[in-house]
Order: structure tokens, then C-alpha cells, then sequence
């Protein structure tokens, strides 16, 4: 579970030296201009034009040769001559969640007055991310449940919610959070379950290199964090694939 730090016990080795709180965030999960969570290169952006987006993409294919030349490569050869160009287009496309907006571009007035207070879930949303630590993939499937008070979300926006966050450089435990937290913000329902399990390549191909591996995380709020029936319903129902 999401269980934040322990009351009364202020962080001293963080810059904000901030009280931790259930779930510890430092952040809001949606921001005023309808951002969430961008660092302040993100913002960037977000408000660059065409010129300015192709002088980055530059500015990150010469950055790619210096790397490929101190690998001991020769990035004259055919093999590579494209390839900094191809990886920045790749890394620009890999991080485009920083430059939604998770209002206007995720939700876009798809939240609906409905008489169904009983619990919706969306299980199986694939996700492909960048770890923050290594720049290599991870990938798998994101399960969000809540129970609506009055207020449901279109069903494919909330696998456009996932696929926000997990365009940008991440780790999963803030991927998990992240969803769950902004739907809360969004809907203000009786609660939020979000279970994210994925495969980190940064585990499996380098590092201790265990195949097969997985992690799973978990991010609980609202009834689904106090009332042990209803979040055993949610896992129940992420077991069952038949249902």
C-alpha cells in the first residue's frame, strides 16, 4: 500500500526538510494551468513552437554522438549516421507526457453526472516507461478502480491518464501514486485503487539480471485504503481474469 511516513516525524534529508503525509507527496497531482507534476525544463516544453522544438531535437542528436564516440563507435559509419537524429525524434516521443495537459488534453470535459455509486475498474492498460535511474525501458499493465460519487470519467480516459504519467522519466512507485492521486483530484470519488505491475529492463539485462522478474506497486486512497472489504474486493476482482 501507499502508506506515507510516520506522523510527527519531519524529514531532515530532503530539500523542503517536509513533514511527510498519507499518501507523502511533495506536489499536487494537478496544478492550476492544468499541469501536474512537470519539472520546470517540461514547462519549456510545453510552450516551445516548431523552430524551437527542432533546435532541442538538435541540441540532443549532438549530445547522442558524443556518447556513441566514447563508446568507441564511429558515428560516420553508415550504421549510425542517422542514428542520434532517430534517438532524439525516439527520446522526445518517449517523454510527450510532460507536455500534456492533463485537463485539456487528457480529460478534455469527459467527466459525467451519473446515478452509480458502485465500483469501476479498467484492468490490463498497457504501459511503456523510462526509468529514471538508467534510461532504459519498463513496461506493463496499470489496474485503476474507484468508486464514483456521482461523478464517472470516460473509460478511455482513464488509460490516457496512465499513459500520461508513464511517458516521462519515472519510477514506478511515483507512476502509481501519480494516477491515483490525480483521479482523486479530478473526480473526488469514495476512493481510488491503482496496482501497477511491470517488467524493469533496468533489472533484467543488467544488474543482477534476474529474467522474469516483475514488481508490483499499489496506491490506495479514500474507502479503499480504510475499509479492508472494499479494497479485498478490488484485488479479488484483478485476480479473477474470467469476470
Amino acid at each position: 500500500m501507499c502508506q506515507g511516513g510516520s506522523k510527527g516525524l519531519v524529514r531532515q534529508d530532503t530539500p523542503l526538510k517536509t513533514r511527510p503525509v498519507s499518501p507523502y507527496t511533495l506536489q499536487a497531482p494537478v496544478e492550476a494551468d492544468g499541469l501536474s507534476w512537470p519539472s520546470a525544463g517540461a514547462r519549456v516544453r510545453v510552450e516551445e513552437g516548431t523552430e524551437e522544438e527542432a533546435a532541442r531535437a538538435a541540441r540532443i542528436a549532438d549530445a547522442v554522438k558524443t556518447i556513441l564516440t566514447e563508446l568507441g563507435e564511429d558515428v560516420t559509419r553508415e550504421g549510425l549516421l542517422d542514428t542520434p537524429q532517430r534517438y532524439a525524434k525516439a527520446m522526445l516521443y518517449f517523454t510527450k507526457g510532460y507536455q500534456d495537459n492533463i485537463l485539456n488534453d487528457v480529460i478534455n470535459n469527459a467527466v459525467f453526472d451519473e446515478d452509480h455509486d458502485e465500483m469501476v475498474i479498467v484492468r490490463d492498460i498497457e504501459i511503456h516507461s523510462l526509468c529514471e535511474h538508467h534510461l532504459v525501458p519498463f513496461f506493463g499493465k496499470v489496474h485503476i478502480g474507484y468508486i464514483p460519487r456521482r461523478r464517472v470519467l470516460g473509460l478511455s480516459k482513464l488509460a490516457r491518464l496512465a499513459e500520461m504519467y508513464a511517458r516521462r522519466l519515472q519510477v514506478q512507485e511515483r507512476l502509481t501514486k501519480q494516477i491515483a492521486m490525480a483521479l482523486q483530484d479530478i473526480l473526488r470519488p469514495r476512493g481510488v485503487a491503482v496496482v501497477v505491475e511491470a517488467t524493469h529492463m533496468c533489472m533484467v539485462s543488467r544488474g543482477v539480471q534476474k529474467s522474469g522478474s516483475s514488481t508490483v506497486t499499489s496506491c490506495m486512497l479514500g474507502c479503499f485504503r480504510d475499509m479492508h472489504k472494499t479494497r479485498e474486493e478490488f484485488l479479488n476482482l484483478l485476480r479473477n481474469r474470467s469476470v
